[in-house]
């Protein structure tokens, strides 16, 4: 096990210093802000929609390595999904970081089973989760900031 556990870290390592989709977009369709107090992450997420279907996310913002990786790797597997598969992989990937079983039929989680050992530090908890809570209140277009407290 310890070898996957190397190549997991490695992972979110590569994510962290070359974020994927790390912009702006000026044509989203919807915006979020996301910030965790509790360590000071930061995050805007920005997605377009056309016919159900995400055609493009990105986000900006600065926090920690789990943060900003989970960040690049959502972005990269919520894109081409249609909202309902967004959706149930936002609730795949919570179960996976809360220790909460899936149900029948969740989505596979490919990449992001990388920070399947983010359960054991309650803290990094939020980090993990805070840009998928960002890309829904986008999704549902709320306007207020959303916070992991």
């Amino acid at each position: 096990m310890h070898e996957a556990e190397d190549l997991y870290q490695e992972m979110i390592l590569d994510h962290y210093r070359r974020p994927r989709n790390r912009r702006a977009m000026e044509t989203a369709d919807a915006f979020a802000e996301g910030y965790n107090p509790l360590c000071g992450d930061r995050v805007k997420v920005y997605v377009q929609v056309e016919d159900g279907i995400v055609k493009d996310v990105s986000f900006q913002g600065a926090g920690c390595a789990i943060s900003t990786a989970s960040a690049s790797l959502m972005t990269e597997s919520i894109r081409g999904k249609s909202l309902e598969q967004a959706r149930a992989l936002f609730n795949r990937f919570h179960g996976l970081i809360t220790g909460e079983p899936a149900e029948n039929g969740a989505p596979e989680l490919g990449k992001l089973e990388v920070f399947s050992g983010v359960g054991k530090y309650p803290a990094r908890v939020k980090c993990a989760t805070l840009v998928w809570h960002t890309v829904n209140a986008a999704l549902e277009n709320r306007k207020e900031t959303v916070t992991t407290e």
